[in-house]
Order: structure tokens, then C-alpha cells, then sequence
């Protein structure tokens, strides 16, 4: 080791140390350089759930909700893997297509009446499920819902046909038979496998005439919704304006929609605080020091928050320099998440602790942090790794190896709130400490995902990962890519032997047992250096006074037929 050693180290600390103050400094308050002064809550316990709930009879008939929308949704197909990456589709869908189960406060299954007079477990070996249809379900083309349906969603999403560009075989894959019970409303579906999170599945359920061939399943969504069966259908898709709205469905055969209209605008979030302190919509997230600090105090309005299925990591590619382990490893290494969170957390009224687990979130039952030294900041062990992969020290700059620097490239939105830039900003100074060399690149925020982290174009990106849940989901995050599919996991990093623990969990019933294997694959995650995991990301929104049923729902599902205003 040369004598500069001892120099060079010390300047990479400086530049660590000044970037990280910068950082915490610069998100402190907006930009005002204060200190943060927030009082901080711990975060929501597991059945939290602050939605201003109340009963129909006290909410108004009539009006308008409005909402802020991330993106346009071109694929309206959630079944399809361009459809079931955002959150917001899923979320709208099952307000126009049938929800056959949601979810309550602390994440457990509750059958819709609306679609199901009863789903129940008929046998264990093999396992079946008996589904009894609402006899008064019907399409909008008229057709009641029936078996051919459940066959449908069954034979598209069941990764045997690559035709069929899918969004997550999970459950679908492991069925071995869908067919017409003891009357034309009985279901009855067959596994050759057990699976415990049988009622996540056909949620929404999606009609068979929609999605009858190939091309009707990829394209026949697009920028449209064929048929539907819900309390609400599309009134006004204005894709120039970027402005969607829901309106009651007259042929819904339920309990009536209480609004006459949901609209939705597409903006980024720093447009949202503005908009609403305009009063042009009702809702906006509060979850950043800026975004807060507008928000606390707005006229007529309400802070609210809960723990959903929500998460914020740093993810490794799978190409270049990172295909190997040991560099992803050294970069997990290189990070104090902790001073990262403080930076994401200054500001914002809830606590942001470390997060252990790529599954299971700290309020569901089976939490335990499996991160072990993989998440542990030490700077000696990230330059070890990093020796022993063969990338050289080389004085002041990057390491090098076979005469290539070590310089890898991190993908942002350019729609990225300032805190978390600040974050990434400070994470590129403690890489630096390592020899390692990272550039922030800027890229439009519709091209994020479709040009950039959806085909696997990046070294290093950070987003969020929301609705993961209930925990067979995470298989889709973390699977192995069949052919071209990489289902939900852009980095295309992946074991068999975390497959097998994800699939054999997902097919154990016994909970106890199930989250033994769940955080058996998740330790194997953190190992393969696919993904470090920073914070579960609490929801903080302020909402409108007297909006009723809608705000922070935690692990809930959103019933959108009760939104309205307060009598």
C-alpha cells in the first residue's frame, strides 16, 4: 500500500462528510437551511388506517372528488405487464372492474357481496375454491360473470403461453382446472399446489371477451377499457389535457356510487402542492419536508397517515461491472442508510426507521430484519469486496480493472422530489469514499420506467415499490426472467433457490410457517446484492375537510362507491 493512502482516504471522507451535510441542509425545509424542527410520531401501528370513515348515511349525495394522478395510464389491462406496474391502475381498475375481495385495515381478506355471495376452501387435497357468484353480476355487454371468465384470466396469466406478455404468474400458474360448478353462478377452481393467497387472485377479475387472444390482451387495453362491471365507468379520458374522470355506472347493480364524479389530473408531485393549495384538487401528498411544510397549515385541511405496503430501496442492475456479486455486496457495504433516511425523513412529522425486509413490512405479522452485515455501513469491508472482485484503488479517481474505470450510472426521474435527489446525491459521495464513481442522470418522467427500469437500462435506480402484498406478491419482485419476462424485476437478478423458498412459501398455509420461509428467501436476497432496502414509506397526505372514506388506508384496499363529502 502507498504512502498516499492515508491522504486518499481522508479526502474521500471530506467529500463525504460535506456532501452528506450539503444534502441534509438542503432538505432540511424546502431549501430554507434550518434545522429540522418536526416533532416526529413513531410510525402507524398495523391496522392503522385514516380514511375519515363514515357510515353512507352520513355522507352526501352527489358531487365531485378530484385527485392527483402520477401518470398517464396508457395500459389499462392489469392482468399485462405494462398495466400491472402502477400502482394507480391497479387501484382504478377495481373501480371499474370487479374486486371479487379487498382488504381491511390490518390486511385481511373480506369478500365483496357485490360479486360473491360466498368463496370458501371445498377441499385441501387438492386444494379447491368454490366461488358463488352474485346471480346479478353482469358485463357491460350484458353477459353475466361466469367460470369463462375465471378460465380466462386463468389460461392468459399462467405464464404457459408467452403470447401473452404477463404481469405476474404468481398463484394463476400454480391452478391445474377452472371450471362451472353445480349451477352457471358456481366457480370452481383447482390447484395442483396449495396456495395460501388464493382470494388475491381474480382481484380484479377481468372479462374473458376482453382478453380472448393475444393481441386482445396486449393492445386490446390500450388507452381504453373495453368492458366493465363496477359502480363507476370512464366518463372522460382528455388525453391532451391529461385529465381522467369516473362517473356512475347506471347498469351498477349495487349500493349507488355516493359522487357524481371522480377527475383525475396527471401532474408531478411539486405541481400537486400548489394545485391543492389552489383548491383544484383534494388530496396531495404531504410526505416530503417541502411538500409538509406547505401543507401543515392550508385552509380547511386535515393530516392524515398509515402504514401501507410501501417502500423506497436502492436498486443494483445486473449488467456491466454489477453482474458481479461481490460489487453489488461492496456498494450495500459503502451506504449508511442511516444518514440517507435522515435526509428522506428531515421534515416529515412521521419516523422513518431502517427497513430489514424486501417482504414483509415492520407492521405485518412475521417482520424480522434479515439485512445482517449485508446493510451494515463499513467502508473497509465495501473496499475488500471490491478488491477481491479485482477493481484496483487508482489514486484520487474511480478503480479500474482490465483498464476500465469503475463508473456506473444512476437513473433519475426528472420528477424527483428534492429530498430524495439530496439522498442520492449523498449516497454518489459515500460511493465515491469507495472508489467507486457514480453519475446522476436526469431522464423525463414518463420515460422512467418504460425506457429505463422496466427494460433493465440502468446501473442504479431508486422508486418506490408499492402493494407488494399479500406476500406471495414479493415473488414477482425477485423471480428469476422467463425469456424476456421479467415480470416485476427489472434488475433480472434472481436464484433458483430464492424462487423455490418464495413459491414453497406462497404454498404454505400455516402463516407461522409461511413467514419462516419468507425471511429465509429474504436473507438470500439481501446476500445476491439485489436491492438495498432503506425505509417503509408511511403515508402522510393532507386532505380536504370533510372528505369522507379516502386518505391514508394503510394495508385497506379503497372502496371508491363510498368517497364523498360529509353531510
Amino acid at each position: 500500500m502507498d504512502a498516499s493512502t492515508p491522504t486518499r482516504r481522508l479526502c474521500r471522507a471530506a467529500v463525504l462528510a460535506v456532501a452528506v451535510a450539503l444534502a441534509v441542509t438542503a432538505c432540511t425545509s424546502g431549501g430554507s437551511g434550518s434545522a429540522d424542527n418536526v416533532a416526529k410520531s413513531e410510525p402507524p401501528r398495523q391496522d392503522s388506517q385514516d380514511i375519515n370513515a363514515k357510515p353512507l348515511d352520513q355522507v352526501k349525495d352527489g358531487g365531485e372528488v378530484r385527485f392527483q394522478l402520477d401518470q398517464w395510464i396508457t395500459q389499462w389491462n392489469p392482468l399485462q405487464v405494462d398495466g400491472g406496474t402502477y400502482t394507480d391502475t391497479v387501484d382504478l381498475i377495481r373501480a371499474v372492474e370487479p374486486a371479487l375481495f379487498g382488504t381491511d385495515a390490518s390486511g385481511t381478506f373480506q369478500p365483496n357481496p357485490d360479486y360473491l355471495v360466498e368463496a370458501k376452501v371445498a377441499s385441501t387435497s387438492p386444494q379447491v375454491i368454490t366461488y358463488k357468484l352474485n346471480p346479478k353480476a353482469k358485463w357491460s355487454d350484458g353477459k353475466p360473470l361466469s367460470y369463462l371468465d375465471f378460465k380466462a384470466d386463468w389460461q392468459t396469466s399462467n405464464g404457459k403461453d408467452p403470447a401473452y406478455n404477463i404481469n405476474d404468474p404468481s398463484g394463476y400458474e400454480l391452478i391445474s382446472a377452472v371450471e362451472q360448478g353445480a349451477d352457471p353462478t358456481e366457480v370452481k377452481v383447482t390447484f395442483a399446489q396449495p396456495y395460501a393467497d388464493w382470494q388475491n387472485l381474480f382481484r380484479p377479475l377481468i372479462p374473458a371477451a376482453g382478453i380472448s387472444t393475444p393481441d386482445a390482451f396486449n393492445k386490446g387495453w390500450l388507452e381504453k377499457i373495453p368492458i366493465t362491471a363496477g359502480p363507476f365507468k370512464i366518463g372522460v379520458a382528455d388525453k391532451t389535457a391529461q385529465t381522467l374522470s369516473l362517473v356512475p355506472d347506471p347498469a351498477w347493480w349495487g349500493t349507488k356510487a355516493k359522487l357524481d364524479k371522480i377527475t383525475f389530473r396527471v401532474m408531478d408531485k411539486s405541481a400537486s402542492i400548489q394545485a391543492y393549495l389552489n383548491n383544484e384538487i383534494d388530496l396531495a401528498s404531504a410526505s416530503t419536508a417541502a411538500a409538509y411544510g406547505q401543507l401543515k397549515n392550508a385552509k380547511d385541511t386535515v393530516i392524515r397517515t398509515a402504514s401501507p405496503w410501501d417502500e423506497q430501496h436502492i436498486s443494483f442492475g445486473g449488467n456491466g461491472a454489477l453482474a458481479d456479486q461481490k460489487v453489488r455486496q461492496a456498494l450495500g457495504r459503502a451506504l449508511d442508510r442511516s444518514a440517507l433516511i435522515k435526509i428522506a425523513n428531515n421534515g416529515v412529522p412521521v419516523e422513518f426507521k431502517p427497513l430489514g425486509n424486501h417482504i414483509i413490512m415492520p407492521n405485518q405479522t412475521g417482520y424480522q430484519d434479515n439485512s445482517g452485515d449485508w446493510a451494515k455501513f463499513d467502508l473497509a469491508a465495501a473496499k475488500k469486496l471490491l478488491d477481491e472482485a479485482g477493481w484496483r484503488e487508482s489514486g484520487s479517481g474511480p478503480r479500474t480493472k482490465d483498464g476500465q474505470s469503475l463508473e456506473l450510472h444512476w437513473v433519475l426521474s426528472d420528477g424527483t422530489p428534492q429530498a430524495q435527489f439530496d439522498l442520492a446525491t449523498a449516497a454518489v459521495a459515500m460511493w465515491q469514499a469507495a472508489g467507486v464513481k457514480v453519475d446522476l442522470d436526469k431522464v423525463p418522467a414518463n420515460d422512467f420506467f418504460a425506457k429505463y427500469v422496466t427494460p433493465g437500462k440502468f446501473d442504479l435506480a431508486s422508486w418506490r415499490n408499492t402493494d407488494s402484498f399479500p406476500n406471495s406478491k414479493s415473488l414477482a419482485n425477485f423471480r428469476l426472467p422467463i425469456g424476456d419476462n421479467s415480470f416485476q424485476n427489472p434488475s433480472r437478478l434472481g436464484s433458483q433457490g430464492i424462487d423455490d423458498l418464495l413459491k414453497k412459501a406462497a404454498g404454505t398455509v400455516d402463516p407461522v410457517e409461511a413467514a419462516k420461509l419468507y425471511n429465509q428467501a429474504d436473507a438470500k436476497i439481501w446476500e445476491l446484492g439485489h436491492t438495498v432496502e432503506l425505509y417503509q414509506r408511511p403515508v402522510v397526505a393532507a386532505a380536504r375537510k370533510g372528505l369522507a372514506n379516502y386518505g391514508a388506508f394503510g394495508l385497506g384496499s379503497i372502496d371508491y362507491s363510498k368517497i364523498g363529502w360529509e353531510k
